[in-house]
Parts: structure tokens; C-alpha cells; sequence
């Protein structure tokens, strides 16, 4: 996969860094967002530079549709700037926070930064990107376990994810002609610093193994594999599909 460039969504912490260093071992370069922290950006960048790839990372409100177009357009012209087109392989919206609060409960301003971030910004981030992307080439969707089964206060939250699972089967559907492949990986419950890092309690996460076969939280690295193989060639004909990579909770 050499020579190959990735742009990763909230690449900076969590599941989004575990993807780009994955994918820069692989032998990609990574361009990545950030929403504030520039100095924990700065680090993301010398790691995967340590690691023999390009790095570069630009800002991001995924709450403002508008600033995912501006982050697309900032990320293909440095592309250009160093490669001498602007093209790139992957994309990987990753991207986004969470909210928990019950139906009755939840306020337009919750649900509508829900709607934002983990839908709008995510469909036109996806538009803008679109001509520049490589036939080929690999458009990797987020979604969560909470799509396919319910957990009271997370509604919000839950509702726009399964709307990405629709977006990427058109994506699919659509991009088929150019030989790119869209799909959605559903991670389940991870001990990160997403949510306020509610998964790292000790009383939730006892819980969560014990509704999870293989009888743990998952972590970020759970993640950033399947992310780097569903980039690879092995993966071609993987296309349209929800993977749910959870341990087996709840099944």
C-alpha cells in the first residue's frame, strides 16, 4: 500500500489515532483532523513520521458542515503541495462525541449536534471529498453497536448512526462505477476518552463484559486493525457491509 494517502476524521485521539498509526505502519501516509488540541496533534504527527510516513493534520468542527468542506479542501491541496496532484485513497470518517439522555429529555440543541456531527458534516465532508478520491479507493464509514441494539439515553446518539449505515450502502451503490468500496465498521462499547470516558468505569465496564462473549471492554487497538485491513487489497471485494467489531456484546 505504499504511496497511498489517508485522510482520517478525529485522528488525533481515541479510535481515530489507532487507525492512523495502523494505516501509516502499513506504508500510508496520513492526513488527519483535529478539533482544538494542536499540540496532541503535533504528537500524532512525529509518531507516525517516526514510523516512515507522511504526516499532517488540519482543524475541524465536525458540529459545522461547513468546516468538514473547508478541512477537505485545506487536506487535498497539501496533498498536491507534496505529491503533485491532490488525490488521495482513503477515507475514513471517523469523527464525533456522543450524548446520553432519554427521549423525554433530550433538547433540540442535543439533537441537533447529534444530526451534525455524526450525519450532516459526515455527508457533505464525504461530497466535497468525492473528486478527489482514487478510483479504487476506500471510503470507511463509523457507526456504533448501538445500532443494532438499544440502550436507554442514547437515542440521539443511536438514530444518526443508523443513518450512516443507509448513507454508506449508497455510497456502495453509487461509486460502484469508480470501483470503490464503502463500508461501515460498528465498534461496541470502548474504554476511551469518548462520552467523557464512561466505559472506563469500573461498575459500566464490569457490566459490559459481562454482556460481551469474549468478556471485556474493547480498546482502541481493537479498532485500528480492521480499519488498516479494510484498506488493504485483501479487501477488495468487501463492499456495502456493516462489521461489527464488538467482541460479540450482546449477541
Amino acid at each position: 500500500m505504499s504511496q497511498k494517502t489517508a485522510i482520517i476524521t478525529g485522528g488525533s485521539r481515541g479510535l481515530g489515532y489507532d487507525m492512523a498509526i495502523n494505516l501509516a505502519k502499513s506504508g500510508v501516509d496520513i492526513i488527519f483532523s483535529y478539533h482544538k488540541n494542536k499540540d496532541k496533534a503535533a504528537k500524532v504527527i512525529s509518531e507516525i513520521e517516526a514510523l516512515g510516513r507522511h504526516a499532517e493534520a488540519f482543524a475541524f468542527d465536525a458540529n459545522d458542515f461547513k468546516s468538514g468542506q473547508e478541512f477537505i479542501t485545506n487536506a487535498t491541496n497539501h496533498i498536491k503541495e507534496k505529491k503533485g496532484q491532490p488525490n488521495f485513497d482513503f477515507l475514513i470518517n471517523n469523527a464525533g462525541t456522543g450524548t446520553f439522555n432519554l427521549v423525554q429529555n433530550t433538547t433540540e440543541v442535543q439533537f441537533n449536534e447529534m444530526m451534525n456531527i455524526h450525519l450532516k458534516s459526515v455527508y457533505f465532508l464525504t461530497q466535497q471529498a468525492l473528486p478527489f478520491l482514487n478510483e479504487g479507493g476506500r471510503i470507511l464509514n463509523i457507526s456504533s453497536g448501538l445500532a443494532r441494539f438499544s440502550l436507554p439515553g442514547m437515542s440521539a446518539y443511536a438514530m444518526m448512526k443508523g443513518g450512516i449505515e443507509v448513507f454508506t450502502r449508497y455510497l456502495a451503490k453509487e461509486l460502484g462505477s469508480r470501483k470503490i468500496t464503502a463500508n461501515v465498521i460498528a465498534p461496541g462499547a470502548i474504554a476511551t476518552e469518548f462520552a467523557g470516558g464512561s466505559n472506563k468505569d469500573e461498575q459500566k465496564a464490569a457490566l459490559i463484559s459481562s454482556i460481551t462473549a469474549l468478556g471485556r471492554v474493547g480498546e482502541a487497538e481493537d479498532i485500528g486493525g480492521v480499519v488498516a485491513f479494510l484498506c488493504s487489497d485483501k479487501a477488495g471485494w468487501i463492499n456495502g457491509q456493516r462489521i461489527e467489531v464488538s467482541g460479540g456484546m450482546l449477541v
